[in-house]
């Protein structure tokens, strides 16, 4: 099956990173990590490989989790949107 070749989920990931260059936000960046992160995990072998292999719902579930890490990684390096409003914890006027 095809999403059990490394090559492919590498593939993927390189076209989500070219498509967030082409697109606005770090939407897609979250989506070519985790896409990575499973295809080097395939890459790699082993028993969490074959693991991988045996379960369509469990790579998903890497994939989606892997996914949702980066995006909250990039999120917390390239900070918020310049056009979200800010967010006052104490009184500005202290």
């Amino acid at each position: 099956m095809i999403w059990t070749t490394w090559w492919a989920w590498l593939a993927g990931a390189l076209i989500l990173g070219i498509l967030e260059v082409l697109a606005p936000g770090a939407i897609l960046l979250g989506f070519a990590c985790g896409a990575a992160v499973v295809g080097i995990l395939f890459g790699i072998g082993g028993p969490i490989a074959g693991w991988l292999t045996g379960s369509f719902p469990l790579t998903m579930v890497i994939f989606a989790v892997a996914s949702l890490l980066a995006w909250i990684a990039i999120r917390k390096v390239i900070g918020k949107r310049h056009k979200q409003p800010k967010i006052f914890e104490t009184d500005i006027n202290d």
